[in-house]
């Protein structure tokens, strides 16, 4: 079963995104601001990160750039999910090797899924 890390101050947006990506056969799990998630993902090595860029503690850009740095996670595939679509934050995600990008208020959860699936494959092989 591959595993997912949605990291995501928004606690509604992150259990819509964990009970419809345990529906397709995922497991995933939570973390409520930066700092506990890349713990999680030190600790648990997750096959893919949705990320939010705006949280507390530390920010996504701030989680990305300490997960490049650390050779065990630096080749997780991070999807970003921001409220903001502006290319220069776009660009700046990409450069620092984010696989794909979701805006809040553009996307639904079959979205989501259909990005995940693109990136790690389907959650039950």
């Amino acid at each position: 079963m591959k595993r997912i890390l949605v990291v995501e101050d928004e606690s509604l947006l992150s259990e819509l995104l964990r009970k419809k990506l345990a529906d397709e056969g995922y497991y995933v799990f939570l973390a409520k601001d930066g700092e506990e998630g890349l713990e999680q993902i030190r600790t648990q090595k997750p096959d893919l990160v949705l990320l939010d860029i705006v949280m507390p503690r530390l920010n996504g850009f701030e989680v990305l750039e300490r997960m490049r740095k650390d050779s065990s996670i630096k080749d997780i595939p991070v999807i970003i999910i921001s409220n903001s679509g502006q290319s220069t934050e776009i660009e700046e995600a990409k450069h620092k090797g984010v696989v794909d990008w979701l805006i809040k208020t553009e996307f639904d959860p079959i979205e989501v899924v259909k990005k995940v699936k693109k990136h790690i494959g389907p959650g039950m092989e």
